[in-house]
């Protein structure tokens, strides 16, 4: 059985400041700099990929790197969002995930800091059936 996944009212202009920086590194708008990617992670962010490795701040941004270069795009959309406040200035965002045939429940932890938000943590776990 599915969790109540109901954002508190409070947290409801949280939710949307999240919602409009996620899928965290496909908001090209928000930067694809190397400058950008340090302004919006801890420096000892790390995430889990979909496919249970966990990854560092490093290699993700070497990852990152690659993929700006490209410039391939990179069509995708995103529903279920929920925010649960963890700490004072922390929250943990939830959504889901499609891009072409692959969904993923995506999980982020958000710190809001006096320079702006910043990632602490991300996860990604593929889906193998609806939401």
């Amino acid at each position: 059985m599915s969790p109540d996944l109901t954002t508190e009212p409070r947290l409801a202009p949280i939710l949307a400041e999240l919602v409009r920086r996620e899928p965290i590194f496909h908001r090209l708008e928000l930067g694809t700099t190397r400058e950008d990617f340090e302004a919006q992670t801890a420096p000892d962010f790390w995430e889990i990929g979909a496919s249970g490795r966990a990854y560092s701040r490093e290699f993700v941004w070497a990852t990152l790197a690659r993929r700006y270069a490209a410039a391939e795009p990179d069509p995708w959309e995103t529903d279920h969002f929920h925010c649960r406040e963890l700490a004072p200035d922390t929250y943990l965002l939830t959504y889901v995930l499609r891009q072409g045939e692959r969904t993923t429940r995506r999980a982020t932890i958000w710190h809001r800091a006096t320079t702006g938000w910043r990632i602490l943590f991300h996860q990604g776990t593929e889906m193998h059936a609806a939401p």
